[in-house]
């Protein structure tokens, strides 16, 4: 190998991450062609797990490096929510130990690579929009503030060169929510609610003005004010939208008198 192709490939191996996947379209920006990528492959210097995709030889791969990728080198705006981002962070009172489903939410498609790299872990992708929170245009530069101020923020999980955006469960509890009761039931989400204890009421009040899903809001409160959690009473209303008229969330189900939303009628019998 030339002294230039060799410093090309030093160069490279030195920028990759333990976890890191770079797709083709990364790695042509950066100056490698495709035959020199097979070249690095068959040299054993690449892994390609899948069509398109790249690693290190050696290198872990795991869901967080995935997201990782997809948000820090494929610049894609989305971000680790809803019911994932909390048995993650250990929220979850209904974990499952089979083969997770990660939710991400967010705008664009995702790679055809990313369900094809042998992981236990599946990728599912919602609208990031469906709540009305103001998108996630660049997770490699926002700033902590700018994240918190979404409900986001950074964190660094199995694989320190990894770190990615994930949901607050003050965020992820609503992205949660936004699932019920087609993915998630209205007992499990009641579940969840009845363990956070530690949230903060500021932010919640700021997420419920920002929130547009009215089905969303009335059920989180209608949950929330079941548990009397002290944040609770801390909640500034002002300024958030709940609607007009009744919501038929589950037929059959008893009307909540304040909130105007139908829930289960068992639902303190589910809840045990």
């Amino acid at each position: 190998m030339s002294e230039h192709k060799q410093t090309k490939l030093s160069h490279l191996l030195g920028r990759l991450g333990d976890g890191w996947l770079v797709s083709t379209r990364w790695l042509v920006a950066q100056g490698y062609s495709r035959s020199l990528l097979a070249r690095y492959v068959a040299s054993g210097w690449l892994d390609s797990p899948a069509h398109g995709v790249y690693c290190r030889r050696g290198s872990h791969r795991s869901w967080q490096g995935v997201v990782f990728s997809l948000q820090q080198l494929e610049g894609l705006p989305m971000h680790v929510g809803g019911r994932y981002a909390m048995t993650w962070r250990g929220l979850d009172h209904y974990l499952r130990f089979d083969a997770a489903t990660i939710t991400l939410f967010g705008s664009g498609r995702l790679p055809g690579w990313v369900n094809k790299l042998g992981l236990d872990e599946r990728f599912e992708l919602r609208a990031g929009t469906m709540l009305g929170f103001t998108p996630l245009e660049d997770a490699a530069q926002a700033s902590a503030d700018t994240l918190y101020a979404q409900g986001l923020e950074r964190m660094i999980g199995e694989l320190p060169a990894c770190p990615m955006v994930v949901s607050m469960a003050e965020r992820a509890i609503f992205e949660m929510l936004g699932d019920a009761p087609a993915r998630v039931s209205i007992a499990e989400a009641d579940a969840v609610l009845q363990g956070l204890a530690g949230l903060r009421p500021a932010l919640l009040s700021s997420l419920l003005r920002t929130c547009r899903s009215v089905k969303v809001k009335r059920l989180f409160l209608a949950l929330a004010e079941r548990h009397g959690h002290a944040w609770f009473k801390q909640l500034d209303l002002a300024g958030v939208d709940l609607g007009q008229g009744k919501r038929v969330l589950i037929r059959g189900g008893r009307l909540h008198p304040k909130y105007l939303i139908t829930l289960p009628a068992d639902l303190d019998e589910q809840l045990g």
